[in-house]
């Protein structure tokens, strides 16, 4: 089902300047109360997963936050030595800095961050394992499109009672190799983990839109 822009309140036209990272947030006239991050991927800004987003949960607001580290015409979330080697100081760095985002932006319009779900794609999933990973206890549900494993070393947290799914694309030369690895990661750190293939590249599509809606009407992991 397709969202309407006006389904949405105004604040979706709004770029926000007033925490860590510029952002927009969007409001269903419907809203289940319920709220799902957004997290591009590199070389673009915070708008390019809101279509996707609406499609995946037309009825919760969206939190689309923009990336801070400039590339080509857009941004991305850390810096990147080669497409799958990444400055590990920069993702810590960047993830603690959007840690901090997440609580204060949803203190500031009235989020749940206990009902909320963090949706990334690329560069922008990446950050949403890393936060699993290095801030436990923040984001307990996340849908995780063409990502891979980014830290060096990953600490063994314990991810009991988070939710995460992971979709690869079959054709994707990049990061598709990876993902066997990223399951493996969330698996022995006791995530319940839901892994899917789809017949496409490193780009998302309908099939994304698809699976990921259809595990978001899953039952959220017990508080």
């Amino acid at each position: 089902m397709d969202v309407s822009v006006s389904e949405y309140s105004d604040e979706n036209s709004i770029l926000h300047s007033d925490l860590g990272f510029r952002y927009r947030v969007a409001t269903p006239s419907k809203s289940t109360g319920k709220c799902l991050f957004v997290l591009h991927g590199s070389g673009v800004d915070e708008t390019t997963l809101i279509p996707l987003a609406r499609k995946i949960a037309p009825d919760m607001t969206l939190v689309a936050a923009r990336g801070r580290i400039s590339q080509e015409d857009g941004f991305r979330w850390f810096e990147r030595i080669t497409p799958t080697s990444f400055e590990q100081a920069s993702i810590r760095d960047e993830t603690a800095a959007y840690a901090e985002f997440a609580v204060e932006v949803s203190k500031r319009h009235d989020l749940d961050l206990r009902r909320a779900t963090f949706l990334g794609y690329s560069n922008g999933a990446n950050v949403i394992s890393s936060l699993m990973l290095l801030h436990p206890g923040l984001v307990r549900q996340a849908a995780l499109l063409r990502a891979m494993p980014v830290l060096v070393t990953s600490p063994m947290t314990d991810l009991g009672g988070t939710r995460v799914l992971i979709i690869a694309g079959a054709a994707d030369q990049t990061y598709g190799p990876f993902a066997p690895a990223l399951v493996t990661l969330f698996s022995e750190r006791r995530a319940e983990v839901d892994a899917r293939i789809v017949a496409s590249g490193h780009e998302f599509g309908d099939a994304d839109a698809a699976i990921a809606r259809q595990w978001l009407a899953g039952p959220m992991p017990a508080a």
